[in-house]
């Protein structure tokens, strides 16, 4: 058996503007950090036999943090960084709003029908990399626990799968928090979700 520890990232500087990242960088807060940092309390007690975290620096970076002074070398997998959001990547909300208003609409409303922005992707493109990445686990022997760090947008894709929800209705999830903790169970070639964004090593301190 194998249980996935899914985490976003801790809280970043444009997280606090809402400026839109994508596949661009910006530091983690203290808050992320430190958050991050309860998150490894959380999970000291917890043995993992591997951690993989998105290429970005701000999800290495909440993975060494959760990871505190264990040696467990950290991986990285491209499949599971952040959507590509192209053209809107460094912007503002409003910035986005104002400039791609129709865009943005679909992206919104009807996220099955969001066409790419510039060298971005679709919902269904990073659904297709999100499955990759399942299928792999899937049909590998992996057993323990696996930290796996990475993303907002990601995640919530991830539940779709998980749940068997259709790309439509990919904002009727809740947001996913900053380190929030997510843990689904590989069994029998079958996932099952246990713990879906738990941020209670934030509310009990």
């Amino acid at each position: 058996m194998l249980k996935l520890y899914i985490v976003r990232h801790g809280e970043t500087e444009w997280n606090k503007v809402d400026r839109i990242q994508g596949r661009l960088n910006s530091d983690l807060t203290e808050k992320g950090r430190e958050y991050a940092r309860l998150l490894g309390d959380k999970l000291k007690n917890t043995p993992f036999t591997g951690i993989i975290s998105s290429p970005s620096q701000r999800a290495i970076e909440t993975a060494q943090l959760i990871r505190g002074t264990e040696t467990t070398p950290i991986q990285t997998d491209e499949r599971i960084m952040e959507m590509h959001l192209g053209l809107w990547q460094g912007l503002t909300t409003k910035e986005i709003k104002e400039q791609f208003p129709s865009q943005y609409k679909t992206y919104m409303n009807q996220p099955n029908h969001y066409q790419k922005s510039g060298d971005g992707e679709s919902f269904i493109e990073m659904f297709e990399r999100a499955q990759d990445f399942l299928n792999e686990i899937q049909n590998s022997e992996m057993s323990g626990n696996l930290l796996v760090i990475t993303h907002g947008l990601f995640i919530k894709v991830l539940y779709l799968i998980f749940k068997a929800v259709d790309i439509k209705d990919f904002w009727t999830e809740e947001t996913v928090e900053g380190t929030s903790l997510t843990i689904v169970k590989l069994e029998n070639g079958r996932f099952e979700l246990l713990v879906e964004g738990d941020m209670s090593h934030v509310t009990q301190n």
